[in-house]
């Protein structure tokens, strides 16, 4: 046998002792809230692997609402949606898109096993890399107008619209659109603002945006470009962060840092602060790390790659920094282990019962590195006072089959015009509609 079939056996052999030994110890619970239980780590030699494949919804399947709501198909055959923009005329934005070609990114075993899982997970698709348009123009909560918006693009992600500008944030790259409003396909070419860390590597390629409140900022997230920093911290360079850009000047600052891996990004409605949820590392065993919900104030540092949930030591990481370390904020809410949380939204109007008119809206894309699985839900997190307080409760579950396949995965959320919170599923290919029941 040549050596390279030997070292497909070791991979497969490696991969399958993974559906054995380590599972998590404690249930998902205790990783949730502002104060989660952060047990020892528990690494093994080769990572856990439990991912859900991806299957797709049967003949007329959706997800399981909450009781007192109702879910409908918004908009379906979609090619991978995984985030959504609601334009101020109530056309809603879709980004179809996956992550670029990176040549240098996952080599090694663990890259391999990635791969693999990617490709489960139904992640190894090319990019359709382009934004669509849908309009609801008789407001039933089903699209009778489906538009390419823009195209051509490079795996997209985040969008805004300021005044007339459209902001795009393509993996490598923030760019500019004029938009006139009611334009169902943008024609004009667009202008790049500045450029994103990306390169050969580009691990976390997803970029998003949100405008300051007078339009002048505009906040780019920047994940890191590996777990904890193995490809060595000159690929890191202005990574795991949350940008402050000057798109007049085409110009930027690091507003946050040590933040894994941010993505949904929002102003909480009351005090005007910003929040994100952020994906932490893996290959601690499947009780850490929690991932998080957090408010971001300027200048914080959040512990990556030397520490987690505060001042607590990677020792996987050397040469450690224990004076930065030291400086390190603890997030504000656990939102679960290897949940994958991405999507954020803010619900503050009377459309929702309580406790749902005020909190947080959370898509959780789902685990891959926990025994049992966590996430592959929607998830509510009450707010009082400007804080998160209390359980999350589930609004949308069900995306997992009996046999543990995938039929959906939660990606980015949001609000429509009229309340309705949409949800973007990119193994379904559908963005999802939820409404209490008594709504129309």
């Amino acid at each position: 046998m040549c050596p390279r079939r030997w070292w497909c056996l070791a991979v497969v052999v490696a991969v399958a002792l993974t559906a054995c030994g380590e599972m998590a110890r404690l249930p998902i619970a205790a990783g949730v809230g502002a104060h989660p239980q952060l047990p020892p780590p528990n690494p093994t030699l080769i990572p856990t692997v439990n991912i859900a494949p991806a299957k797709g919804w049967p003949a007329a399947g959706k997800p399981v609402a909450a009781n007192g709501m109702a879910v409908t198909a918004f908009a379906s055959q979609l090619d991978h949606p995984r985030w959504l923009y609601v334009l101020p005329n109530g056309d809603v934005l879709v980004a179809e898109t996956n992550a670029p070609p990176r040549p240098k990114d996952g080599q090694g075993l663990t890259g391999w096993i990635m791969k693999r899982v990617m490709d489960t997970a139904g992640a190894g698709v090319p990019s359709a890399n382009r934004i669509t348009l849908l309009r609801d123009a008789d407001g039933d909560g089903v699209v009778e107008t489906r538009a390419v918006f823009i195209e051509g693009l490079n795996s997209p992600f985040g969008m805004a619209l300021v005044g007339n500008d459209f902001y795009v944030a393509n993996s490598d790259a923030v760019v500019k659109f004029p938009y006139r409003q009611g334009e169902t396909r943008l024609r004009q070419p667009g202008t790049k603002v500045l450029d994103l860390p990306a390169g050969p590597i580009n691990h976390h390629w997803t970029k998003n945006l949100l405008p300051s409140r007078d339009g002048s900022r505009l906040y780019v997230t920047v994940g890191s470009n590996s777990n904890v920093a193995e490809n060595g911290m000159d690929q890191e360079v202005g990574r795991a962060a949350i940008w402050e850009v000057d798109p007049k000047r085409g110009s930027y600052r690091s507003y946050a840092s040590g933040l894994r891996n941010p993505n949904g990004l929002a102003w909480e409605p009351e005090g005007g602060v910003l929040w994100t949820v952020v994906n932490e590392r893996d290959e601690l065993g499947s009780d850490l790390v929690p991932d998080y919900l957090t408010s971001v104030p300027a200048g914080s540092f959040f512990g990556w790659p030397y520490s987690y949930f505060g001042q607590h030591v990677d020792e996987r990481v050397q040469p450690q920094r224990p004076a930065l370390v030291a400086t390190a904020r603890a997030p504000d809410y656990a939102i679960g282990s290897h949940t994958a949380s991405l999507g954020l939204a803010f619900s503050n109007n009377a459309a929702w019962p309580a406790p749902f008119d005020n909190g947080v809206f959370i898509g959780q894309h789902g685990s891959w590195n926990r025994k049992p699985r966590s996430g592959y839900r929607v998830i509510f997190v009450p707010f009082t006072g400007g804080k998160p307080l209390g359980e999350p409760i589930d609004v949308l579950t069900g995306f997992l089959s009996a046999e543990g396949d995938a039929f959906g995965r939660p990606v980015g959320v949001a609000i429509d015009r009229a309340g309705a919170l949409l949800v973007a599923d990119d193994v379904g290919n559908t963005v999802w509609r939820v409404t209490p029941s008594t709504t129309p």
